[in-house]
């Protein structure tokens, strides 16, 4: 497949010119221009790259990239080593953050929700990124928070009533601690995210809503890996999902 074919696909498909986000999203780093070799991850770190070089991939998909706003825009140190990289070898570099997050079907609250068995029914929070949704029968706050473990397996942080009975759950997957009071407003029994704030702790005790910190990389594999998936079965690309270690 031709790279530009590729780009056009992926930027039609997660919609990324209707998303506000802090990064660009698509082809951050070009490469050679024929594609029949990808590489999915949740982060372009250098050990990824490395498996990429090492499996002779043409392009990397992940969803935390490069060129973050705000960022020193210097090409040093780490930074050079990467592009370095990645240029040397020839691989182009996409990367899709908030699309990726708000696909409804290859997206990560998506995927995590099809992981987990939830149903979502509405949205909430800042371009609508958060989920809320029924669970098909009511649950502790602390079984959830087992089956997070067993079927992510990572175990969450809980925060607040372990033993509150969950109905309505809302959930929202990497750094999305500051959509917690939004899941409250929205009637929310119980919010899962990945990560987890200072001040979150004293929000969920006092509102009484309990917090789960599934973790960020935890909660952010399943969007690229369906997105994966996806290009192999349209496009008969060979497509490899590599989950490093990460213990956040």
């Amino acid at each position: 497949m031709q790279r530009d074919d590729l780009r056009r696909y992926l930027d039609d498909l997660l919609e990324v010119a209707r998303t506000r986000d802090y990064c660009p999203n698509g082809l951050q780093v070009e490469g050679r221009a024929e594609i029949t070799r990808i590489v999915c991850g949740v982060s372009a770190s250098q050990a990824l790259i490395d498996e990429a070089i090492a499996r002779k991939a043409d392009a990397l998909i992940v969803h935390h990239g490069y060129f973050w706003k705000g960022e020193d825009p210097r090409v040093t140190g780490i930074r050079r080593r990467r592009l370095a990289a990645l240029l040397g070898a020839e691989i182009n570099l996409f990367a899709f953050h908030l699309p990726l997050d708000l696909h409804p079907v290859y997206g990560n609250n998506a995927q995590l929700a099809r992981t987990m068995g939830w149903t979502a029914t509405g949205r909430f929070g800042e371009q609508d990124l958060g989920c809320i949704g029924t669970l098909p029968e009511r649950s502790s706050a602390a079984q959830i928070a087992r089956s997070i473990a067993a079927r992510l397996g990572r175990d969450p942080l809980l925060i607040g009533d372990a033993g509150r009975e969950v109905q309505t759950i809302a959930w929202c997957t990497g750094a999305a601690q500051s959509f917690f009071e939004a899941a409250i407003a929205a009637g929310a029994d119980l919010y899962v995210s990945g990560e987890i704030s200072e001040q979150t702790v004293h929000l969920a005790r006092e509102s009484g809503v309990p917090y789960l910190a599934a973790g960020h990389h935890a909660t952010e594999r399943y969007g690229v890996h369906a997105l994966g998936e996806h290009l192999s079965t349209r496009f008969g690309l060979a497509c490899e999902f590599l989950d490093l270690e990460n213990p956040i």
